[in-house]
């Protein structure tokens, strides 16, 4: 969603869709939910602190993927803090915007979200509409083209992985031959 990335691929390649992925409108807005605790923390005093404090994942985390014994301390959280409430259900609404069955509704709830947010009168979320009209037309453009870079990114963690567990390669064609049959790769944990 660079700036830069954005104007390089219009000025190269000017009749592509430019789409920007879901997995990274999310994860932005995971930053300005954690920025948002972060804040928070250090804001509070005594056991506040201490119920706000360690709930990193649980706020980041899809709600469908919490443990059982999570949710208490998820639910105690959100209740003691209103703007943390207020930010976890506007990033969990954010999340149906790519369920939307059509352009026009995709564009009307990302502008109903927008004013939700903005009405909060949360910095980080006021942030984050401000970013989500910047890149409508290529987060609106997934209406058209509901593509994903999901596999590349797996693709991608998977290299990195591989490089590190390897220490760097020497030999640039022995790494290329590790990259070619990293997709038959069956790791088995140990343990």
């Amino acid at each position: 969603m660079s700036a830069a990335y954005w104007s390089a691929v219009l000025e190269h390649l000017p009749d592509a869709a430019l789409v920007f992925d879901k997995f990274h409108i999310i994860k932005l807005m995971n930053e300005r939910l954690d920025d948002l605790r972060r804040h928070m923390v250090r804001e509070a005093e005594g056991a506040m602190k201490l119920k706000i404090k360690g709930t990193r994942f649980l706020l980041l985390r899809n709600p469908e993927n919490l443990r059982q014994d999570q949710i208490p301390k998820l639910d105690r959280a959100l209740k003691l803090n209103e703007p943390l409430l207020l930010g976890w259900y506007l990033k969990e609404e954010l999340r149906e915007l790519w369920n939307q069955p059509s352009r026009k509704d995709m564009e009307a709830f990302m502008k109903d979200w927008c004013e939700k947010a903005e009405q909060s009168a949360i910095g980080q979320m006021m942030k984050m509409a401000k970013t989500l009209r910047i890149h409508a037309s290529g987060i609106l453009a997934y209406a058209r083209h509901p593509i994903t870079s999901g596999k590349l990114e797996g693709i991608n963690n998977k290299i990195k992985t591989l490089t590190k567990r390897s220490y760097g390669f020497h030999d640039e064609n022995f790494f290329i031959l590790k990259l070619l049959s990293l997709h038959h790769s069956k790791y088995k944990l140990l343990g």
